[in-house]
């Protein structure tokens, strides 16, 4: 399903300029249309547990190609990679929600919140903080670990304000991200 997605990707790496790229936007029209019908797939799939998520469309998930390089050294014009944010209200949501990148050699799916603001990541924090029995049985379940191991993001060095610094599972209240990755092999991404 993803093969002309990997192969355009792939080629755009090697050629990352706007001559190669205008001379081959009917290459780039494929290749996106490739990937937004995999998005369209993955939408109705993520909706069946959360239903806010059924009215989104691929095109508001979808991140552009094009790089802002204003304040870049890398001036190179194009992202070489893919990608779309499923929550509701798409890529401009702050809500947690999944994240499908397609990426030669790099291709993963991630979930969770990545850079909430300070009112939900407060509340993240007062969930883990009052469930963290039922919490830690989801996150060390053998089969959470052996698809995606640990969450990831940045830690705080010092307990967030307002926990008190001696609750037993404080490094989870350190995290400033939520974001657990399945990665994607490219033979995977090429399949139907």
């Amino acid at each position: 399903m993803g093969t002309k997605v990997i192969k355009f990707l792939s080629e755009l790496k090697e050629n990352n300029d706007r001559d190669w790229f205008n001379s081959n936007k009917k290459y780039f029209e494929e290749a996106k249309r490739e990937f937004t019908d995999m998005v369209d797939y993955l939408i109705p799939a993520l909706a069946v547990t959360n239903p806010l998520m059924s009215n989104l469309e691929a095109k508001e998930a979808i991140f552009r190609i094009y790089r802002d390089v204003r304040f870049s050294k890398d001036k190179s014009p194009y992202k070489t990679a893919m990608g779309a944010f499923l929550a509701p209200g798409g890529r401009k949501s702050m809500l947690a929600g999944n994240y499908f990148h397609i990426e030669p050699g790099n291709s993963f799916l991630a979930g969770g919140s990545h850079c909430p603001p300070n009112d939900q990541l407060k509340k993240i924090r007062s969930e883990i903080y009052h469930n963290n029995l039922e919490f830690n049985s989801i996150i060390n379940s053998s089969d959470f670990l052996n698809l995606f191991g640990e969450i990831k993001g940045d830690k705080l060095v010092r307990p967030p304000a307002g926990f008190p610094k001696d609750f037993e599972d404080i490094e989870l209240l350190k995290l400033k991200d939520y974001t657990i990755f399945y990665k994607i092999e490219d033979e995977e991404i090429a399949k139907p």
